[in-house]
C-alpha cells in the first residue's frame, strides 16, 4: 500500500482505471448471467411443458432444446417489463458498469491523490495571502503533489527568513541613524563646553593664549572625530560593518584624552571624575625591556574612545557625586572599568545591551538607548566583551576589554 500511495499521478490514474475496467468487466458478466436466468424463467411459465419434455426425450443428448421468447401479447405486464429490462441489461450492462467504474475510479484517485494536498495548497495561499507564514505543509507523498507541497513549504520558510531579514536591516538601518546622532553628541558636548569656556573666560582675560589655542586645538580634533565618524557612517549598511582601524595607543595618552573629554561630559554637573590607568607592562619589565614598545596596545583608537564615553555619558545619568575610570592594559588586551555610585542596575545585564534600551522611562528624551549596544559592539569587534554588573557596595560597574588587534607596525 505504501508504494502505491507513493506512485506518480500518471501511473496511479493508469492502475485506477485499470482495476475499475477489470471489475467492471466481471461485474456485467455476471450481471448478464443473471439476467439471461431469469429471463428464461419467465419465459418458460408460457410454453408447453408437454412438448418441451417431449422433444428433449426424442433427441439425443447432444440436442439442446431452448426456450423460445413468448409473443409479447401472452406476457403479463410485470413478466414484460421484466424481460425487456433484462434485454436492456445484456445489452448495456458492459457500458453502463464502465462508466460507473471510470467513475468511481475518478473519484476515489481524487480524494487518495488530490483532495488532501489541494486542501493544504489552499489553506497555505490563504494563509500566506494574509500575512501570516506560521504554518506548515506536511503532506509528505512523495508523488507530485507531494513535491509541490514541498516546494510550497520550501517557498513559506524562505519567505519567513526573508521577511526576517528585512526586518533586521530596518532595525540595522535605524540603529545605524540613531548611532549618527548618539556618537555625534559627545564630540558636540566637548564643543559646546570649550565654546562656554571661552565666551566666559575670554572676555575678562583669565585665559591667555596658551589655554586659548589648546582649547581650540582640541576642537579642531573633536571637529576631525566628527567628521571621521560620518564619513565612517556613510560607506557602510551597519554597525557591525564598521572596519577596525588599527593605531598603537599608550596607556598615558589613552589616560589624558579620556579625562579631558569626560571632564567636558560632567562640566555643567557636580559629578566628578576620577581616571586611574595601570601599565601592567611595567610589572613585568624583565619580560619587557624595551619599554618604549611594550607599552603599547593595538586597537582602534576611536572605537575605544566612543565605547568609554557612551559608558560614562550613560554613568553620568545615574551617578550621585562620582564615577571612577580603572584602566588596564596589559600585553595582550586593554580593560577599561567605568564605576558610578548610582543606583545600579535593575534589570538583567544582557537587556541593557540591546539596542534602544531605556532602563527608565523618565530617561531623557536626547538618550536614544544605543549607548551600551555600540559598546558591545564595539568590544566584539576587538575580540573582547562588555560586563555589566552591580558593584559591591553601591552603584554600578560597566567594564569594556578589547583584545590586541595585531603588531605588525
Amino acid at each position: 500500500m505504501e508504494k502505491i500511495r507513493q506512485l506518480s499521478l500518471r501511473r496511479s490514474i493508469v492502475l485506477y482505471m485499470t482495476v475499475s475496467l477489470i471489475l467492471s468487466f466481471v461485474l456485467s458478466g455476471v450481471i448478464i448471467t443473471q439476467a439471461k436466468r431469469v429471463q428464461r424463467q419467465i419465459w418458460s411459465r408460457y410454453i408447453n411443458l408437454e412438448r418441451y419434455f417431449q422433444a428433449q426425450n426424442e433427441e439425443d443428448a447432444d440436442y439442446v432444446v431452448s426456450v423460445a421468447r413468448p409473443a409479447a401479447s401472452l406476457m403479463e405486464a410485470d413478466d414484460l417489463r421484466m424481460s425487456e429490462l433484462c434485454d436492456f441489461l445484456q445489452t448495456y450492462s458492459v457500458l453502463v458498469c464502465s462508466v460507473l467504474g471510470s467513475c468511481a475510479a475518478v473519484l476515489l484517485f481524487y480524494r487518495n491523490k488530490l483532495k488532501e494536498p489541494f486542501r493544504q495548497l489552499d489553506l497555505a495561499s490563504r494563509a500566506i495571502a494574509d500575512n501570516d507564514l506560521e504554518f506548515q505543509v506536511t503532506y509528505e507523498n512523495q508523488d507530485e503533489p507531494g513535491r509541490l507541497c514541498s516546494q510550497f513549504e520550501r517557498m513559506r520558510r524562505q519567505l519567513m527568513e526573508n521577511n526576517r531579514r528585512l526586518w533586521k536591516n530596518i532595525e540595522d538601518e535605524r540603529a545605524l541613524r540613531a548611532a549618527i546622532a548618539h556618537d555625534i553628541r559627545s564630540p558636540l558636548s566637548v564643543l559646546k563646553g570649550y565654546q562656554e569656556m571661552l565666551l566666559e573666560y575670554v572676555p575678562d582675560g583669565t585665559l591667555d593664549t596658551g589655554q586659548i589655542i589648546e582649547m581650540l586645538s582640541e576642537g579642531m580634533r573633536q571637529i576631525d572625530r566628527m567628521d571621521c565618524f560620518v564619513e565612517t557612517m556613510r560607506r557602510m549598511n551597519s554597525l557591525e560593518d564598521r572596519v577596525l582601524k588599527t593605531v598603537p595607543v599608550t596607556v598615558r595618552e589613552l589616560a589624558q584624552e579620556i579625562q579631558t573629554e569626560t571632564d567636558m561630559l560632567v562640566k555643567n554637573s557636580e559629578v566628578v571624575i576620577q581616571v586611574h590607568a595601570q601599565d601592567s607592562f611595567r610589572k613585568n619589565a624583565e619580560d619587557a625591556p624595551d619599554e618604549s614598545k611594550s607599552s603599547v596596545f593595538y586597537g582602534d583608537r576611536e572605537m575605544i574612545l566612543e565605547t568609554v564615553e557612551n559608558i560614562v555619558s550613560n554613568a553620568v545619568r545615574y551617578a550621585q557625586a562620582q564615577i571612577e575610570i580603572e584602566i588596564t592594559m596589559s600585553r595582550e588586551e586593554l580593560k577599561i572599568c567605568v564605576q558610578d555610585d548610582g543606583e545600579g542596575f535593575s534589570e538583567a545585564a544582557d537587556i541593557g545591551k540591546q539596542p534602544f534600551y531605556r532602563q527608565n522611562a523618565k530617561d531623557s528624551l536626547l538618550h536614544t538607548g544605543l549607548g551600551m549596544y555600540i559598546s558591545r559592539l564595539y568590544c566584539e569587534k576587538h575580540g573582547g566583551a562588555l560586563l555589566i554588573e552591580n558593584s559591591g557596595q553601591k552603584g554600578a560597574a560597566v567594564t569594556a576589554i578589547f583584545k590586541k588587534i595585531r603588531e605588525d607596525f
